[in-house]
């Protein structure tokens, strides 16, 4: 990861400073400064400062000497590493890297007048962050979070690359265990907090939903006084939350008894439409270009959000209108004659369920089949199987008329799925999540024109490759005038 400081170059003698971190300057320069900041040295060079993370696996402190000899000569490391000796470097030594990281980004939070919002959440976080961006940017000039920058590295490193010309901004935080939201939310310092959810992911680490819950009120560490923090009043486990130093805001798109309550929600060919209700009084009426309620909720936890913020309710609608699915994030596209919904960014039970929703109505829309090809969830520990089978339940439920699983875990979606009523002989399932050519293959002899394919794992799975093999295969059979769905020479 490597940034360019927003504001303009940093001097390591104010980092050491700041940091309480011990100073080390071999340059004969007092006034040392940089206007990068790296993580990996091979992105290093002489006006960069690399910070060196000890991991799991890796120790960038191993990796010095190779920055040095990339140019770099400024470094935040956890102890003075031999390399340097003698050499014309700058250094600032503190007990943790990460936790000085946050400190350095929470430094440059309070050099700029900054509206901020936070968003976290088991699943639609990163949805939830791009609606709340395009809600604001018909108002202000919006930075967001880009790609993976949502950890305890990745979010202070984007918040030090926010420019002077930025009046918004939008942190997506993410987590695996207790503290790295709160150290987050620390260095963001939010006018607003957003929580999408509680779900099941991360139960692998944290154990159960009550532990993920308390991992996520984490943001409100840093939530400045005064502030608003948005929750979905539809989830039990967020419906108690509230403190005496921020106004908490509910949104719902199940029940009246909300501040924010979404109703007559309808799906049509370019999206979903809803009137939500807010806390004056207020009805707008709202039309977002991406289907299903799981997608209304995050609409709806966007304007909330923007409201909070100050922005007017017909910029508000104006800019949702303008939102657009991220890569893998249902993206819904045609192949040749099949309606694919591309949605293998990630995945765990309730988005699982949510993207099967949406193949219904797609399937309602568009005639034909509903087919879900599906692989598995991961970190969900010893509920996995459990939750794997509820998910093959809510495929029978959908209505759809296919399903095919691959890896080993997806098998108790089929399971679920015939206990659900799911004629057995609409079931297909391959274990072997390496090896996609068989299922791709069967899906090259199955699937008719008209069709909609839902194709849906967590992203280690690599079904973008089934997307990508869908796309080529049937756009090559309608550019070959074929009729008949021929089977393909060699897979993938």
């Amino acid at each position: 990861m490597k940034i360019r400081l927003g504001l303009g170059p940093l001097c390591m003698k104010d980092v050491a400073a700041f940091c309480g971190g011990d100073y080390y300057n071999f340059t004969g320069d007092d006034h040392v400064s940089v206007e990068w900041i790296c993580t990996d040295s091979r992105e290093a060079d002489r006006d960069t400062m690399m910070i060196a993370i000890r991991g799991e696996r890796v120790d960038g402190h191993d990796y010095i000497e190779k920055a040095m000899e990339n140019g770099c000569r400024c470094f935040l490391c956890e102890y003075v590493p031999a390399c340097i000796a003698g050499k014309s470097v700058s250094a600032v030594i503190a007990e943790d890297s990460v936790s000085v990281l946050c400190r350095l980004a929470h430094l440059y939070r309070q050099r700029k007048p900054l509206r901020c919002v936070a968003v976290t959440g088991s699943v639609g976080k990163t949805t939830a962050k791009e609606m709340i961006s395009a809600a604001l940017g018909e108002r202000f000039r919006v930075f967001r979070t880009e790609g993976n920058f949502n950890s305890t590295i990745g979010m202070p490193l984007s918040l030090m690359s926010v420019g002077a010309q930025e009046e918004a901004a939008v942190f997506e935080m993410g987590m695996s265990g207790f503290g790295e939201i709160a150290a987050m939310s620390g260095a963001a310092s939010p006018d607003v907090a957003v929580i999408t959810n509680i779900g099941t992911s991360h139960l692998e680490y944290l154990g159960t939903r009550e532990n993920i819950c308390r991992a996520k009120m984490e943001i409100v560490t840093g939530l400045r006084r005064g502030g608003t923090l948005v929750l979905n009043g539809d989830e039990p486990l967020l419906r108690g939350q509230h403190g005496s130093a921020y106004r908490t805001v509910f949104v719902s798109v199940e029940t009246t008894d909300a501040d924010y309550y979404a109703d007559h929600i309808r799906f049509t060919a370019s999206g979903s439409a809803f009137d939500l209700h807010c806390p004056d009084g207020a009805c707008v009426h709202v039309e977002i270009p991406a289907i299903g309620k799981h997608m209304v909720m995050e609409a709806a936890l966007a304007f909330a959000a923007a409201r909070a913020i100050g922005e007017e309710p017909a910029d508000i609608v104006n800019g949702l209108r303008q939102y657009k699915t991220l890569g893998l994030r249902q993206n819904v596209r045609l192949c040749g004659q099949i309606t694919l919904i591309a949605d293998c960014y990630n995945a765990a039970p309730e988005s699982m369920c949510a993207a099967l929703r949406v193949l219904r109505e797609m399937k309602a829309q568009n005639g034909g089949r509903a087919v879900a090809v599906l692989g598995d969830m991961l970190e969900l520990g010893q509920t996995s199987p459990e939750l794997h089978r509820t998910v093959g339940t809510e495929v029978a439920a959908c209505g759809t008329d296919l399903l095919f699983t691959i890896g080993e875990r997806a098998r108790m979606y089929a399971e679920g799925a015939r206990e659900g009523g799911m004629p057995a002989d609409a079931v297909c399932s391959f274990t072997d999540g390496s090896d996609l050519t068989a299922l791709t293959g069967m899906l090259a002899k199955t699937l008719l024109p008209g069709d909609t394919v839902l194709v849906k794992a967590s992203h280690a799975m690599c079904l973008d490759r089934v997307c990508t093999y869908l796309d080529e295969h049937f756009a090559k059979a309608v550019k070959n005038d074929s009729e008949t769905i021929k089977d393909p020479d060699g897979g993938m």
